[in-house]
Formats: structure tokens, C-alpha cells, sequence
């Protein structure tokens, strides 16, 4: 059954995902091993209606136990699912829409729903292709050669210049070990253009980092 392809078809409450280090963008496929049980509870519960769930990062205040949340997030229909031996789940969240997280819902269920306002992100779920300037493509393809390099990965040039840009550009986003902070930028970069310059700044700015120290590893 495909998803959601305009906005009034997107779902105004969403079961909601909070993890740090984790961001899930338009298009992007993001693997999540779940076990504890309020997001086991979740899991079935989309599975059993639209299958879809908000996954968000926390901010600095609120309790322990309910963190605040940052102001954008992203909701992803679960495209695979399997359950292991000892109960856990293993699922693939697909990316569809990025979301303002609009006020909490006071929910019986135990895990958390909020509002969700997908309006400025019209373009998420639109076929619209985006084009990148020459210059910027190749400085990014230059950086992300060096950061590779400098953790013995290599990419070949043609493909760092020429691959499909948006798969990459999520791709890399999604997987590379920046911090929360850095990656929640990039989720909320306005566009294609905005997020491949936000990501070569911060590729290039892990080279200027001193070659003794031991570099971050991909994940």
C-alpha cells in the first residue's frame, strides 16, 4: 500500500519517536531495533492503522522521564517489518513529510502523540526535482572525497559528481556521525540547495580538525 501523497492526507496526530542522533529525512530508509515497551506498543499500533510514526529529536528541557522535543521532526510509514525470537522488533521507517511539532496530546497510551503542521513542507512530497549549481556539487564532492579519505573509505569521482544527488544527500545526512545538534540543521535545512551547503561546511570543517586526532567512524 503506498503513502501519503499529498498533504491533506497526512495524519494531523502522530505517534512520535524521540532519539537523539537519529534523523529521518523525505525518501530516506532508517532501521530501528525496537525494545522497549511503550515503543513496542507504538510499533503495533501503527501497524495496525496508517503505519505511520514521527521520529524526533529532544532539546534541553522538561522532565527525565518526557524531554522537550525540537521544533521539527519527520514522519516515516514503516516499509518493513519482522520480529525476532526474544520479542524485539525490527522495523524500516521510509521517510514521507517533515513536520512542526505542534502541541502534545495528553494520551492514554504510553508512548507520546502530538500535533503536526506539515505545511511549509509542501515540496517533502511533491515530485519537484531540485538542481544544484556545478560549483557547489563539486565542492561538496571534493570534501566528502577528503572525509572519506581521511577514515580510509574511498568514493569514486565520478560518483561523488555525477550520482543521483538527493539519495546521496540523505543518504549521508542520515548516516554520518554528526552531532545531534548538526544533524538537526540539516533536517531543517529549508532545501536541496541549503542542505548540500550545510553538510559540505561541516564535512569541511572535519578536516581542518588535527590529523593526529582519531577520526569519528561512519555508523
Amino acid at each position: 500500500m503506498p503513502g501519503p501523497r499529498r498533504l491533506a492526507d497526512l495524519p494531523q496526530i502522530i505517534p512520535v519517536f524521540p532519539l537523539d542522533g537519529a534523523i529521518l529525512l523525505p525518501g530516506g530508509d532508517l532501521p530501528l531495533q525496537i525494545f522497549e515497551p511503550r515503543y513496542l506498543n507504538m510499533v503495533d499500533d501503527a501497524m495496525a492503522g496508517d503505519r505511520i510514526i514521527g521520529m524526533i529529536q529532544t532539546r534541553a528541557g522538561g522532565e527525565r522521564a518526557r524531554p522537550a522535543l525540537t521544533a521539527v521532526g519527520c514522519i516515516g510509514r514503516i516499509t518493513s517489518f519482522a520480529e525476532t525470537s526474544d520479542g524485539r522488533y525490527l522495523i524500516t521507517l521510509t521517510g514521507i513529510c517533515r513536520f512542526d511539532a505542534g502541541s502534545e496530546i495528553n494520551a492514554r497510551t504510553p508512548y507520546r502523540q502530538l500535533r503536526a503542521d506539515y505545511g511549509r513542507f509542501e515540496r517533502d512530497i511533491s515530485s519537484e526535482d531540485q538542481v544544484l549549481a556545478e560549483l557547489d556539487r563539486q565542492r561538496f564532492a571534493r570534501a566528502l572525497k577528503h572525509y572519506l579519505n581521511r577514515r580510509d573509505l574511498d568514493i569514486d569521482d565520478d560518483t561523488a559528481l555525477t550520482a543521483p544527488l538527493e539519495p546521496l544527500v540523505t543518504s549521508l545526512t542520515m548516516g554520518l556521525p554528526f552531532e545531534p545538534a548538526e544533524k538537526q540543521a540539516l533536517l531543517e535545512a529549508s532545501d536541496l540547495d541549503e542542505r548540500v551547503k550545510a553538510l559540505t561546511t561541516l564535512l569541511e570543517i572535519d578536516a581542518l580538525e588535527d590529523d593526529d586526532d582519531p577520526p569519528h567512524s561512519l555508523q
